[in-house]
């Protein structure tokens, strides 16, 4: 396997032999290593450093690693690092919490270097195809609106063309958001808008409303308002409090509110318009926002 000399990598793990050996075992390969060892100081250095790969134990004084990841993941500038647990645990409740809040891969203890090698392979080989996924399509659309502006310019339209949004809903002007999901009759009014009134992040909002139900990304969403991910995911949080993909599943929870107290379609049914292809993915998204079942919510709430 062929590493960037450039990959930093950050194990977080309290036991200091461990620690060391990961992080020899990963200079020896070429890798920049950062060590860290226990949870807060990981995620300091983390936000600090910014590196390529989190390797973190779970079982660790004062911070687990579910509270790192989970830190992480809400920080704009660690949110989409691929992040791998590496513990002595295997229990499949500990592995499926582990994924459900947002893990790349669950390694249990002992593990060779080689087994870990392969895990950050495959995780960094993944990061860079998004990356050059997420680069050509924002080229192709930057190329797209230089035409159209060019366009528009010579026949003395003098317009700019916003980069492939179609959109024009003005759903973000609308109420102010919460901090936390609607769990009784607050169905989504089709009147009515889950989106802060943020002029600045208009474009962004007005392309959720428009695409939420399609399965859109983050990604999606940069490349339609003509920025980067990372950037993006900086600029919505720091002004909301919250992600790109926070409020697409905000948006997609409030259509799922609506559809389930009115009318009868079965909630594999409603999972699919609202862009889920697994509909166990839907509802276990539905539960941890709701507190219950789409199901079950259904007959407490419905009219």
């Amino acid at each position: 396997m062929v590493y960037e000399s450039s990959n930093k990598i950050l194990v977080i793990e309290d036991d200091k032999v461990t620690r060391n050996l990961y992080l020899k075992g990963l200079e020896a390969k070429g890798f920049d290593t950062i060590g860290a060892g226990n949870g807060l100081a990981g995620i300091q250095k983390a936000q600090e450093r910014i590196p390529d790969l989190v390797i973190c134990d779970i079982t660790m004084p004062d911070m687990d690693g579910y509270s790192v990841l989970t830190t992480l993941r809400q920080d704009p500038l660690t949110a989409i690092i691929p992040f791998i647990f590496l513990t002595g645990s295997s229990t499949k409740a500990d592995v499926r919490k582990a994924m459900e809040l947002g893990a790349d891969d669950y390694l249990t203890k002992p593990s060779t270097l080689d087994e870990l090698l392969r895990a950050i392979a495959i995780r960094l080989e993944k990061q860079a195809s998004l990356q050059y996924w997420c680069n050509i399509k924002f080229q192709k659309a930057a190329k797209s609106v230089f035409r159209d502006n060019t366009t528009a310019i010579a026949g003395g339209v003098g317009v700019a063309v916003g980069v492939g949004v179609g959109v024009g809903v003005g759903k973000a002007s609308g109420t102010e958001a919460s901090g936390t999901e609607a769990s009784g009759t607050e169905a989504m009014n089709p009147d009515s808008s889950i989106f802060p009134c943020i002029p600045q992040l208009k474009e962004v909002f007005d392309f959720i409303e428009a695409h939420y139900h399609e399965g859109i990304t983050l990604c999606d969403v940069a490349i339609a308002v003509g920025y980067s991910p990372a950037y993006l995911t900086n600029r919505v949080a720091r002004q909301t409090g919250q992600t790109v993909n926070c409020w697409i599943v905000k948006r997609r929870m409030a259509g799922a509110r609506f559809l389930l107290q009115n009318n009868n379609q079965t909630v594999e049914k409603i999972a699919k318009t609202l862009g889920y292809q697994d509909v166990s993915h839907f509802s276990r998204q539905f539960r941890q926002h709701h507190g219950l079942p789409p199901q079950a919510w259904r007959k407490e709430y419905s009219q």
